[in-house]
């Protein structure tokens, strides 16, 4: 079935920009993985960061908070711009804004400074949601599914990293450490960039106001959008629940992981992401329809798994066996990884294939909700543990599956 956008901007025949190569296609994912560590790393610099200004412990999440909250802001009134201006030349402008952004955090000696700086940087990084639209469209149109799906493995595994990596810096050389090398990281990507991306000039004709204004209109009218993004949003919010909650079980019996530990953890977890360029490919061949359910389903093994790795569900013997209970725990964050990593990209792709001229828009409204989803489920994580401990965690990730499941069956009736 063929969606119709009701565009109320005026628009212009679509460019044809350079064909995707594999090269462009591995800088697109690079790219991509590091800029979202400016956004995922603070988490763990958090502590180290606000003992170091002084600031007080009830304001410690803010270090973590705010780059979120600034990469929703620049979903809403930076992405938009990627439909009016050249990409390549907006792309590396939003970069370099956010190097700057991340050197004043890397110097900072006062705690409003700092946290000014890290928004900044967060708003500046939805740089990523101007790449991978950018990505699509030099894909051809048989192709985006598998262009999409590449181009998100580099997402995933810089989430995934991103934890490692700060907790790694951090320690050796401390967190100033961290926000200079990602500066510098920005800059240089800046610049290879430049010279690598291709010119597009977006065919849309109007004003910002207008495509602000449009992005309502969107997502009113773009049922698709709605029906993936809220698909996405319930995902994120297993797959951030999950992240939560892991790092309070591990660190107790019998695993007693230390943060070396923890980290030596979430890379096992990068596995997972194998799965994007494959999800990507069936939604090319057309297999969207069996592929969502399947995502749902495959995430929903992996929280049963962990149920039973970490609370002992069906009978075992968490305490009398922690080696084989950390191994399932291992394999139960590679196959949630790939259920949620498989519903997003099928999502995206989904997505890409809509309006052309505002496909910069609609990234953005589907990356600003699957967002939302995942902040909701680290604050959902918190209270569950809080009230039954990891079995708390996974009942709610299983919730949260089934509820994606149910609603895409639904979806796909009404559809």
């Amino acid at each position: 079935m063929e969606y119709r956008s009701h565009r109320r901007i005026e628009v212009a025949a679509d460019d044809a920009p350079a064909e995707l190569t594999t090269p462009l296609t591995l800088l697109f994912a690079f790219a991509v993985g590091v800029i979202i560590i400016n956004l995922t790393a603070a988490q763990p610099l958090a502590g180290p960061v606000a003992r170091a200004v002084h600031l007080p412990a009830s304001l410690t999440g803010l270090v973590a908070m705010l780059p979120q909250l600034g990469y929703a802001v620049g979903m809403l009134f930076l992405v938009p711009l990627a439909d009016l201006f050249e990409n390549r030349r907006l792309t590396t402008i939003t970069l370099v804004a956010c190097a700057l952004a991340l050197g004043t955090a890397a110097v900072a000696q006062q705690a409003w400074w700092l946290l000014l700086a890290v928004c900044v940087a967060g708003t500046t990084s939805c740089a990523i949601q101007i790449l991978v639209p950018l990505a699509a469209a030099m894909a051809r149109p048989e192709h985006r599914g598998s262009a999409v799906g590449n181009v998100m493995s580099g997402v995933m595994l810089g989430i995934l990293l991103s934890r490692p990596f700060a907790s790694l810096v951090e320690g050796t050389w401390g967190w100033r450490a961290c926000y200079g090398l990602l500066a510098l990281f920005d800059v240089l990507l800046a610049v290879a960039l430049w010279f690598a991306l291709p010119t597009r000039q977006p065919p849309v004709h109007a004003s910002y106001r207008a495509l602000i204004a449009s992005l309502w209109s969107l997502w009113r009218d773009e049922r698709v959008l709605r029906r993936y993004a809220v698909s996405a949003a319930v995902v994120m919010a297993a797959f951030s629940a999950f992240w939560t909650g892991i790092a309070l079980r591990l660190v107790q019996a019998p695993f007693l992981l230390d943060s070396r530990g923890l980290a030596w953890f979430a890379l096992a977890g990068v596995a997972g992401t194998v799965v994007a360029p494959l999800a990507g490919k069936a939604g090319d061949r057309g297999y969207s329809v069996v592929g969502m359910p399947i995502a749902h389903v495959v995430a929903t093994a992996g929280f049963v798994l962990a149920g039973v790795a970490g609370a002992g569900w069906f009978g075992l013997d968490v305490a009398g066996h922690p080696s084989l209970a950390l191994g399932l725990m291992v394999v139960a964050a590679i196959v949630l990884d790939a259920g949620a990593i498989g519903d997003q990209t099928l999502g995206r792709r989904a997505i890409n294939m809509l309006d052309p001229a505002a496909r910069s828009r609609l990234n953005g409204l589907f990356v600003g909700v699957f967002f939302i989803g995942g902040g909701a489920g680290a604050v959902v994580a918190g209270s569950a543990w809080a009230l039954a401990g990891w079995t708390g965690v996974c009942v709610v990730g299983l919730g949260l599956c089934a509820l994606a499941f149910v609603g895409d069956a639904l979806a796909r009736r009404a559809a």
